[in-house]
Formats: C-alpha cells, structure tokens, sequence
C-alpha cells in the first residue's frame, strides 16, 4: 500500500501539464479515491491508506491536505478563492524530479483514473465520484469501508 504522500506526487506528476491549474485539494482527494476504488475492485486493496468518510461533500479526508502541507519540499499549497469566492486549495509538484514508490498494479490505477477524468468539469467529475457504489450505498457522515463496498458490489 502506497503513502499519501506518494500517491499524491504520482498523480501531480502525471496530470497533463494544460490541466494542474485543476488540481485542487478537493479534486485530488476525489481522485485518490477513485484510485482507491479501482484498485480494490481489481486487487481486492487499496492504493492508499486513507480510512474514507462520506461527508457533505462525497468522499473526503484531510490526508491530502495533511499530506501536501507536511511535505513543503515536495508540495506546494496555495490558498486561493473559487468562482463563487469560496476557499480554494491548489496543490502542485514543487519537486518535479521525486520517484513516488509505488506498485506497477497502484501506478495502473492511478493512470486510469487520470485518464478517465482529465477531460471532465468539475461537474461531470463530482457526479462521476458520487455514482460510485460506496457513496449510492452509503449514509452520509459515515466511515467508507471500501472492501465490504467491494465485496457486496461484486456479489
């Protein structure tokens, strides 16, 4: 199991270079994810160790944000506003030469899960990670155990 840390640089470092101004907290965090969900469906675990929670705002944690603001070698977290002036996260690759450690089966799914998603508005993204099985299965404000998720999906 990769490190959010890891996690993180990999899909940074490989988002399509017209695209990073995209990358906020709030995306990424879905993306891994949907990362996550991929590889249990496929692998039966999870790219990273993220525990997930179903908040208000679908899948979310604050291990991205932790991640990103505890690596500043590594990251750069810049606070900026949305179109509706709302709060905003961006993140990015500061260190653009850093090897994240992962497996050949987790690069697999993080891959996919860019290359499905690059194209799409936030719109299309947001109803994409909602459509998902953990979070049409789930109450909101609970614990996301994707390999139970996993299992009932697949049986």
């Amino acid at each position: 199991m990769a490190t959010v840390r890891d996690a993180l640089a990999y899909v940074l470092k490989h988002y399509p270079h017209n695209a990073r101004h995209e990358l906020s907290n709030a995306r990424v965090t879905k993306m891994l994810y949907l990362a996550d969900w991929h590889q249990i469906l496929n692998h039966r675990r999870q790219v990273t160790e993220i525990d997930w929670y179903f908040d208000n705002y679908g899948p979310y944690v604050n291990d991205v944000r932790v991640a990103a603001e505890g690596n500043p070698d590594i990251f750069t977290v810049h606070e900026t506003r949305n179109i509706f002036g709302s709060p905003k996260i961006l993140l990015a690759l500061h260190k653009h030469d850093v090897e994240p450690n992962l497996s050949d089966q987790e690069k697999a799914s993080l891959d996919h899960v860019i290359e499905q998603t690059k194209s799409m508005s936030w719109d299309s993204f947001i109803k994409l990670v909602y459509s998902t099985y953990p979070i049409t299965s789930s109450d909101r404000y609970s614990h996301l155990d994707l390999a139970q998720k996993a299992n009932e999906y697949q049986h």
